[in-house]
C-alpha cells in the first residue's frame, strides 16, 4: 500500500469513526504503530486531521483532499459510472466537464469510445483533463482560463466565466462533493462551486457522476439546485430509498 493509499484509507477511518487511535489504524492498514504516527503527524500538517494524545480526530469541518490523493478511492465504482457516462455522448457532441476523480475518468471513457473520425469537443477547466486529452487527434479541447487550484486542478475565478459564457454544450457532467436530494450539488470550495455552476447552466443535458460515497451529504459551496439535474450516475452502493428519494425530485438514477 502506498503512501497516499494509506492516508486515503486513514481519512476513511476517520470519517466513519471520528476518532481513530493509533494502534486502530496500525491495526486496519497492516502496518506498524510508527508509520502511522508519521502519517498522522503529515496530515495534521496539511489540516486534513487534528492529532490527540495517542490518535487523532477528525476536522471539524470536511476537508479538500488533493486530487492526487483520491485516485485510488472507489477506483472501480468510478469507472463503471465513466463507462455508463461516456454511452450518452453521441458522436460530434460538445461536451463539458468540470474537475474531479469520475470526471477524469469520463474523459478518459470518452477518448476510447469516440469515433476517429467524428470526434467530439470536450470544454473543461480542468488542467488535467485537458492534458491528458491534448494528445487525442480526434478530441477537441476548449480550457477556459483561470486561478489553478492546486487540490483540484480547476481554473476558478473570472477569465474561467469569461470562456463558459461564450459556449453552448450538448451534455454536461458534473463531479460532485456532495450531492442531496434536497439541497443540491455541492463542492468545497465557492470558486469551484461558481465556476461549476455557469459550467451546467451552457448545457442542454445536465449528468451528476458520483459514486454512493457523495451521496446524502452536503460540502461548505453549493453548485446548483437539484432540480438543474437531470441525470445521476451512480454505483450499486446507493440503498433504493435513497435513489427513490432522487426520483421523487425528478432525477433519473442510474445505478452501475
Amino acid at each position: 500500500m502506498s503512501r497516499y493509499e494509506r492516508w486515503n484509507a486513514i481519512l476513511e477511518l476517520l470519517s466513519q469513526e471520528g476518532r481513530l487511535s493509533v494502534e486502530r489504524a496500525a491495526e486496519a492498514l497492516t502496518v506498524s504503530t510508527a508509520t502511522i504516527r508519521r502519517d498522522f503527524d503529515q496530515l495534521a500538517q496539511q489540516q486534513m486531521l487534528m492529532r490527540t494524545r495517542g490518535g487523532a480526530v477528525s476536522q471539524s469541518v470536511s476537508y479538500d483532499l488533493p486530487l492526487r490523493y483520491k485516485t485510488a478511492r472507489h477506483a472501480d465504482e468510478k469507472q463503471r459510472i465513466a463507462d455508463a457516462a461516456a454511452e450518452l455522448v453521441t458522436p460530434g457532441a460538445i461536451v463539458g466537464l468540470n474537475g474531479g476523480t469520475t470526471t477524469s475518468e469520463v474523459a478518459r471513457a470518452l477518448a476510447i469510445r469516440a469515433d476517429p473520425d467524428l470526434g467530439f469537443t470536450v470544454v473543461t477547466n480542468a488542467l488535467n483533463i485537458a492534458a491528458e486529452l491534448t494528445v487525442r487527434q480526434h478530441v477537441k479541447i476548449v480550457l477556459t482560463g483561470g486561478v489553478a487550484r492546486p487540490q483540484s486542478y480547476e481554473l476558478i475565478g473570472p477569465l474561467a466565466s469569461a470562456v463558459l459564457e461564450q459556449v453552448a454544450l450538448d451534455i454536461a457532467f458534473l463531479g460532485v462533493d456532495a450531492l442531496d436530494p434536497v439541497a443540491g450539488a455541492f463542492a468545497h470550495h465557492e470558486g469551484e462551486a461558481s465556476v461549476n455552476n455557469l459550467l451546467i447552466s451552457r448545457a442542454s443535458q445536465v449528468v451528476a457522476v458520483a459514486d454512493a460515497s457523495k451521496i446524502g451529504g452536503r460540502a461548505f459551496a453549493r453548485i446548483c439546485p437539484i432540480d438543474a439535474i437531470g441525470t445521476l450516475i451512480t454505483d450499486e452502493g446507493l440503498p433504493d430509498e435513497e435513489a427513490a428519494r432522487f426520483t421523487d425530485a425528478g432525477v433519473k438514477v442510474v445505478r452501475v
